[in-house]
């Protein structure tokens, strides 16, 4: 089916990114926005854009029925869900297929069975994947036995959303005495960010680095990886800095890791972009499966700029059926890449969103190995209703040093 309309079911940097390749592609695109950001870049660049509620999440971009009037009102031909929100909600797949529209993203019952992460779990265990111990799934009114399982899993601990990804919804603890209280806050996030207050329980593993290997998969069993990144440098759980490909890693894990990510992708016989996350011991030199995310990574951009590949094309030519399954041997690097985020925050107050106006945004310009993501203009008004990345900053160098 060809597509010549893409609504963006998303906002920010990654819905302008998502309209950057849409207009290369010649695909008029379809921006949704809040009463928060009517004014917002993401609606300015899209050809038209479309009001789908008041400025909390839970009632504009997390609410499906409003996003599917919109694509019928639009008459779009496909939906790109970006990351985050409504990304890895199965059941919001299912919808826009049964409403005519062609999903930007894996087929429903994939993103079912990775974001159910006891599932995925045991999907990664039939692919022969080391995991981490952990627990069953837990929701506010089903919590008996929680106790036992922390002390099952050991401490420390770390109490993760099952719908959850980026970070939210995910606390640590070390100890039984403040359990009750991380669990629920863990819930509440994770029913304001997903809509889905269920939590589980993992092993909390110190002194770890975080690898993940960027992955596409052709629907038919066929995929590539697009080698690894590394995302250890977090704050509260969030990658603010990814490398690629990873650096210092030994030779054996690093070729471990990119066989294990093709294994699931092989095994789910995977449709599109997707990233394998593992945990590295690196006194150990053993690694663990996490989780894999079903959607485009907010951190796809510095893959892209050491392969050349743009992801989000190929994306939309997956869903149209115009993509060619390319080799693996078609996929190369070149050189080493850096990715930060940009954060509207005070340190000196833990690093707390800093709503109000954007006085003052420059970015750099004319720079080849340079790219800046950015979801803002200077001038712009920074409300308190969204996560607080402002954009990212791409480079990339003959080597790590240079990058």
């Amino acid at each position: 089916m060809p597509i010549r309309k893409v609504l963006i079911a998303n906002r920010g940097e990654i819905a302008c990114r998502i309209i950057r390749t849409c207009k290369a592609m010649g695909l008029a695109t379809v921006g949704v926005y809040s009463q928060a950001d009517a004014d917002a870049l993401h609606v300015a660049l899209a050809d038209e854009a479309i009001a789908i509620g008041p400025a909390p999440a839970t009632q504009s971009y997390l609410a499906a029925d409003a996003l599917l009037a919109a694509a019928r009102t639009s008459n779009a031909d496909a939906v790109h869900p970006g990351y985050g929100f409504l990304a890895e909600r199965a059941s919001f797949a299912r919808a826009v297929a049964d409403a005519g529209r062609l999903w930007i993203g894996p087929r429903a019952k994939t993103i079912e069975d990775m974001g159910d992460k006891e599932r995925a779990r045991d999907i990664a265990c039939a692919c022969a994947i080391p995991v981490l111990p952990g627990s069953a799934r837990f929701t506010p009114g089903d919590c008996d036995g929680i106790g036992e399982a922390a002390q099952e899993v050991g401490f420390p601990l770390l109490v993760k959303a099952a719908a959850g990804g980026g970070g939210i919804g995910m606390r640590r603890v070390d100890g039984l005495d403040t359990l009750a209280k991380e669990v629920a806050n863990a819930q509440g996030l994770a029913a304001r960010a997903f809509a889905d207050d269920t939590v589980y329980l993992e092993r909390y593993v110190a002194r770890a680095r975080h690898v993940e290997v960027q992955v596409f998969g052709f629907g038919d069993g066929a995929g590539v990886h697009l080698f690894e990144r590394d995302c250890s440098v977090q704050r509260r759980y969030q990658k603010v800095i990814a490398e690629a490909p990873a650096p210092d890693l030994p030779r054996d894990v690093r070729l471990a890791m990119r066989e294990a990510a093709l294994a699931l992708v092989h095994h789910q016989r995977y449709r599109g972009a997707g990233t394998v996350e593992f945990i590295y011991e690196p006194d150990r030199r053993e690694f663990f499966f996490l989780e894999m995310n079903t959607r485009i990574q907010v951190e796809h951009a510095v893959t892209e700029i050491i392969t050349g590949i743009d992801l989000v094309r190929w994306q939309i030519e997956l869903a149209a059926g115009s993509l060619a399954p390319a080799p693996q041997e078609a996929v190369v690097t070149s050189g080493a890449g850096v990715e930060c985020r940009i954060y509207a925050e005070r340190p000196e107050k833990h690093f707390l969103p800093s709503p109000g106006e954007l006085s003052r945004f420059q970015v750099p310009e004319g720079e080849a190995d340079v790219r800046v993501d950015s979801g803002v203009r200077e001038g712009d008004r920074i409300t308190p209703f969204y996560d607080p990345m402002l954009a990212k900053v791409i480079t990339r160098g003959r080597d790590r040093a240079a990058a």
